[in-house]
């Protein structure tokens, strides 16, 4: 039974169990036993994919961040006024949150502890400044309410965005993540946009 297990796993199905066990016992607290009986492999076998638990990680939170990065390469995110834009990516990210759930989970919860967290705490500012400088353009496009600071709304925006990894399940057959990513854009941009 093992062997047929060994044969069939991949590295990125060892990714999924690595990320499920990193989100529910914390990356510090898991050892490679851990990984190894949550994927019912040996040890030797993860080494055989992986150099070891870091690698997992950096997998794992690339994925994440090459979800949210590849976001403001898209034309949405690229063309049109700022207001326009800063909406575009607040609702896609809400998409990219719900479709890679795990993994920005755990995007989420590093604490800079290694190297890898480290580079992945710098590559999440990144990603907020430049939406950060997103919502700075619209204000100064007087598009956002003059009356509201922006490096608050920034923090708000990105706070109610990242709660969604706190209580958000998908549900099997559900299409609410249209709804769920409209909403936050509504809530959000109905309470900071100019009254036109």
């Amino acid at each position: 039974m093992t062997t047929a297990k060994r044969d069939t796993y991949t590295p990125e199905t060892l990714l999924s169990v690595a990320v499920r066990v990193f989100n529910e016992r914390g990356y510090d607290g898991t050892s490679m036993e851990h990984l190894s009986k949550a994927a019912g492999i040996s040890k030797s076998s993860i080494y055989h994919h992986v150099a070891g638990k870091e690698e997992l990680l950096r997998r794992a939170v690339s994925r994440a961040i090459d979800g949210l990065f590849g976001i403001l390469e898209e034309p949405g995110a690229e063309r049109g006024r700022a207001i326009e834009r800063v909406e575009y990516v607040t609702r896609r990210t809400v998409e990219v949150l719900m479709a890679e759930l795990p993994y920005v989970t755990l995007l989420l919860r590093v604490r800079g502890n290694t190297r890898t967290e480290r580079w992945a705490l710098e590559r999440r500012r990144e990603f907020d400044q430049r939406v950060s400088d997103l919502l700075k353009a619209a204000a100064a496009d007087g598009d956002l309410r003059a009356d509201v600071d922006i490096r608050l709304a920034t923090r708000l925006l990105f706070g109610m965005v990242n709660s969604l990894v706190e209580w958000y399940r998908p549900q099997p057959g559900a299409a609410e993540g249209d709804e769920l990513a409209e909403t936050v854009v509504r809530l959000a941009f109905d309470g900071l946009r100019t009254a036109h």
